[in-house]
């Protein structure tokens, strides 16, 4: 798979963890795709009662609410529209070291109390930056739910920085890359398929950053980033777990609805250019354990794809190597026995477009070549046979099913439903996702794959366990 963090199966959050809720939601069925026919009442209830609530409060701050009564505890999240692809060139890392800011207090809570206070009050606290979002959570009980809400809403407007905790802190930005990136051949051949991958636009720059470019953050840039897209009407607020819209609103209106909303800079990215040849990025590395071969290709994300498109690359993927029953996996693991393990995934997850990949790790004493041109084979006979009628209902239901089983995460809930509506999708797109998957027909696949998966327009990334040549 790809070193991007994917979800289950190299399905994104749309395709797993966005579909539990869902699931719980209309009532599909654990080997059907969209029984949403007759309900009893107690099951009509049942859905209602998880139905997610949304309102907007008059300063432009998004909220959604997805009760879950199973225990008095409560998933409190608050996302702002801006990632690392929003920030101004040169500037690579601003969003991450931000978010670590976040956490430095301001003047009614001092530098490092803020995760304290949640530790004391039995809850735990963290924060993500993607690259079209930044999020900030709390798991908490659902009485200490006006004490996180008070102290996110503080942090939103209220953040103080002093060189004295932003210089330490950058520095401890700069040890996360180098255990995380510097030091993992793996993450280093991914930061450098995708710089190859996204010519122009800001999903080829890492995250976490370039390391020259962070070690020039200070903490005028810090706060810049943060006047500039830290604000009420830049933010979604969801919470989840064991309580009501109703009761919600009040809350939300006396910690977020009095701050004041201010004008933000939107999303103004650069476009790619038309790729027009193929590209292979060779690292060789002493440190590496094993050889991998990855390919990767631009393709539509739920939020740009044509009606249909991105659901049949999520079924796509599952055919062709979502897991051990895969064609690609059959192929080139089971009866070829060149890899000792292969797949593919979508990353549908994007405000822009997404990428589809396929990947081997070849089996000791195996040439990765014979491997790169395995997995080759097995897309260009799929790309030759295309789908059957069987795999396109066995992949629908695997899909499901998978959603079911992820859905008792209230955490998944919450984070779902947060990270497609900042990457643009709306409540209802969330809702209809089940319909839209059940929806997908062969012919639907197989066009995608014909259209996407063009090897002249593919980045090939090769992992060599070896000592650079000098």
């Amino acid at each position: 798979m790809t070193d991007q963090s994917q979800s289950s199966g190299g399905r994104t959050a749309i395709g797993v963890a966005v579909a539990a809720l869902l699931l719980i939601i209309v009532g599909i069925g654990a080997f059907g795709v969209s029984q949403v026919t007759s309900k009893t009442g107690s099951e009509q209830a049942a859905a209602d009662e998880w139905a997610p609530d949304t309102f907007t409060l008059d300063n432009g701050m998004e909220v959604v609410v997805i009760p879950d009564h199973r225990a008095p505890v409560v998933t409190h999240m608050v996302w702002y529209r801006v990632g690392s692809a929003d920030e101004p060139r040169g500037k690579s890392g601003i969003a991450h070291f931000l978010e670590h800011l976040m956490f430095k207090g301001t003047e009614s809570i001092p530098p490092g109390e803020f995760s304290k206070i949640v530790a004391r009050n039995g809850g735990r606290d963290n924060a993500f930056t993607s690259f079209d979002y930044t999020a900030y959570f709390q798991r908490v009980a659902a009485d200490r739910l006006p004490l996180v809400m008070e102290m996110e809403a503080d942090r939103m407007t209220n953040l103080v920085l002093v060189d004295d905790v932003v210089l330490p802190e950058r520095s401890v930005i700069l040890e996360e890359r180098r255990q995380r990136t510097d030091n993992e051949p793996l993450s280093l051949l991914a930061e450098r398929v995708s710089a190859a991958l996204y010519v122009h636009h800001p999903y080829g720059i890492p995250i976490i950053g370039w390391k020259h470019e962070i070690e020039q953050l200070d903490r005028e840039d810090a706060l810049a980033f943060y006047k500039q897209h830290y604000a009420p009407n830049n933010a979604i607020l969801v919470v989840a777990g064991d309580i009501t819209g109703d009761e919600l609103r009040p809350l939300a209106e006396k910690y977020y609805g009095v701050i004041e909303r201010q004008e933000v800079d939107g999303r103004n990215r650069v476009t790619d250019p038309p790729i027009i040849t193929s590209q292979r990025v060779i690292l060789k590395d002493a440190r590496a354990k094993q050889a991998r071969v990855t390919q990767q290709i631009i393709v539509p994300s739920y939020t740009t794809a044509e009606d249909g498109e991105a659901e049949a690359l999520e079924v796509l993927s599952q055919v062709l190597g979502g897991g051990s029953t895969s064609r690609m996996y059959q192929e080139v693991v089971v009866t070829q026995k060149l890899a000792a393990s292969a797949g593919t995934w979508y990353q549908g997850e994007a405000v822009n477009d997404g990428k589809f990949g396929v990947f081997a790790v070849p089996r000791a004493g195996v040439d990765i070549a014979d491997v790169e041109e395995a997995l080759i084979q097995s897309v260009n006979k799929f790309l030759e046979d295309g789908i059957t009628e069987e795999e396109l209902e066995r992949a629908k239901n695997t899909l499901v099913a998978d959603a079911i089983y992820a859905r008792d995460s209230q955490q998944a809930m919450a984070y779902s439903i947060g990270a497609a509506i900042t990457t643009g999708l709306t409540v209802e797109d969330f809702l209809a996702w089940p319909d839209r998957i059940s929806a997908v027909t062969a012919e639907q696949v197989n066009a995608a794959a014909h259209k996407y998966l063009v090897r002249d327009r593919a980045v090939t990334g090769i992992l060599l366990p070896e000592p650079e040549e000098s």
